[in-house]
């Protein structure tokens, strides 16, 4: 059964309506997120007024030059004191350092206290050494004082499926170990080295600032996490409760007053952690048509979204390697 030209042309007027309407969906939905995104950066508080900054720290700790430059622009602002919100699971041993470093220069010029949300171990703890209060949640995680170092090895499968690897190398520990080869006893002891360098320095990190003994040092730096309860009693956090424990004692140490409002500064780099929302936002409108209403959605939510400094929001969760 054939159509008269009047029904193909209603229904060519038909579908361009729906794919309008479908366009315009997307367009609200990535709208709507930009602007609720906007809406919380900040917290609607002028980084030129007098107030507290919030800083957080999720995810896995990583070097992040981005995140110095914050910490040093925080130091420059008219913030009076500055809440560290930690939730997270550690990370490189160099990147711990490196955050670690930037919260002692910040906390010569502004009061820094930290308080585990959640989970301070390993690297994150290293992050909340260098606050100058910690508060902790009463069955929040802290501690983890140690270093790892893992690798796969896969000899024993390459050797079931007939695979060997061969190496030209310019002495015996040059890219060892690796997961290819059977680890010889000089390739561990040369990696152990490193490992209890690195702890030797975590455990001097942990006895410099909580001021603990000896033997409550010998029992936090074992590895262990513990409940911000245990950590109270074993001087691993100064007090259990939230941030308003931490604007308390803002309060009452450093005359920071209660009432002064709370910003929360973020990074301005967010392609990595939304590159993959813009992209399918872009592929979406696209594929209905309009590839130029793509480019121009595209370039719009990037732009609302770097306004609003957004770091860390789509934090993932990685397999710690060391620190």
């Amino acid at each position: 059964m054939s159509l008269d030209a009047d029904q193909i042309v209603e229904r060519r007027r038909l579908r361009r309506k729906v794919t309008f309407w479908r366009t315009l969906g997307v367009l609200a939905a990535v709208a709507a997120l930009a602007v609720g995104v906007a809406s919380v950066a900040g917290d609607g508080v002028s980084a030129s007024s007098p107030h507290v900054a919030r800083v957080t720290i999720g995810g896995i700790i990583r070097n992040d030059r981005a995140r110095v430059e914050l910490l040093e622009e925080i130091g420059r602002s008219r913030a009076r004191a500055v809440i560290l919100s930690i939730d997270s699971p550690g990370g490189t041993v160099t990147g711990s350092e490196q955050l670690f470093d930037a919260l002692r220069r910040l906390s010569e010029k502004k009061p820094v206290v930290a308080v585990v949300e959640g989970i301070a171990a390993s690297g994150a703890y290293i992050a909340a050494l260098g606050a100058d209060h910690i508060v902790a949640r009463r069955n929040a995680l802290v501690g983890s004082v140690g270093v790892i170092y893992q690798y796969p090895n896969v000899t024993e499968l390459l050797k079931t499926v007939g695979v060997a690897m061969e190496d030209i190398k310019s002495s015996p520990l040059k890219a060892s170990p690796n997961p290819y080869t059977p680890t010889t006893p000089e390739a561990r002891a040369a990696v152990e080295s490193l490992v209890k360098d690195s702890y030797a320095w975590f455990k001097g990190l942990v006895s410099e600032r909580r001021k603990m003994s000896d033997d409550k040092l010998a029992t936090v730096t074992d590895g262990r996490v513990f409940t911000g309860h245990q950590g109270l009693d074993l001087q691993l956090v100064d007090e259990l409760g939230d941030e308003r424990t931490a604007r308390a004692w803002l309060a009452r140490e450093k005359g920071v007053p209660e009432n002064l409002k709370v910003r929360s500064w973020r990074t301005r780099e967010v392609d990595s952690e939304f590159g993959w929302l813009l992209g399918a936002a872009r592929g979406a409108v696209a594929a209905l048509g309009f590839p130029q209403a793509a480019e121009f959605l595209t370039q719009t939510a990037r732009g609302a979204l770097e306004r609003a400094q957004l770091d860390g929001l789509l934090a993932l969760w990685h397999p710690r390697t060391d620190g």
